[in-house]
C-alpha cells in the first residue's frame, strides 16, 4: 500500500526564515506608515494647537467657514473668541477650534528662528555664505 500523505519534513527547508521575512516586511510597512502618515499629522495638530493658543487681541484671523475678522476678546474659560468683522463692527463669537489661519504676521525672536537644513542636516550649497577676499 502506498502512503499518499505528504512528508512535511521535506516540504520547506528554512521555513523559519520565511516567517522572519514576513515579520520584517510588516515591521517595515508599519514604520513607513508611521513616518509618512501618523507623524506628520500629529506634528500638524500640535502646530495648529500652538497657533490657537498664541492668539492675541488684535490678530487678524480667518475661520474654517471663510469669515475674516479681528480678535477683540478671548474667553479662555469657554475656549472661545470674539471677532469683529468689517467696517460695520459686527461682533461674532466662535470656538477656538474653528480658526483656520492667523493672518497677522508676527516677528519671531532670533532664538526661535530655525535655519532650514537639508535631509542630512548639512547646510545647502545655496545657504553657504560666499567667502570674500580682503
Amino acid at each position: 500500500m502506498i502512503n499518499n500523505l505528504p512528508n512535511f519534513a521535506d516540504a520547506a527547508p528554512g521555513g523559519s526564515m520565511g516567517t522572519i521575512g514576513m515579520i520584517a516586511i510588516y515591521v517595515l510597512l508599519f514604520a513607513a506608515l508611521y513616518f509618512f502618515l501618523i507623524r506628520p499629522n500629529s506634528k500638524k495638530k500640535k502646530e495648529e494647537a500652538q497657533m490657537r493658543n498664541s492668539l492675541e487681541i488684535g490678530d487678524e484671523i480667518t475661520t474654517i467657514g471663510g469669515i475674516m475678522g479681528r480678535v477683540v476678546a478671548i474667553k479662555d474659560e469657554e475656549d472661545a473668541i470674539i471677532i469683529e468683522t468689517g467696517s460695520d463692527r459686527v461682533k461674532m463669537k466662535f470656538k477656538k477650534w474653528c480658526i483656520s489661519t492667523v493672518d497677522t504676521v508676527k516677528e519671531q525672536p532670533a532664538a526661535e528662528q530655525t535655519e532650514k537644513k537639508s535631509f542630512f542636516a548639512r547646510k545647502k550649497k545655496d545657504d553657504v555664505e560666499p567667502k570674500t577676499d580682503k
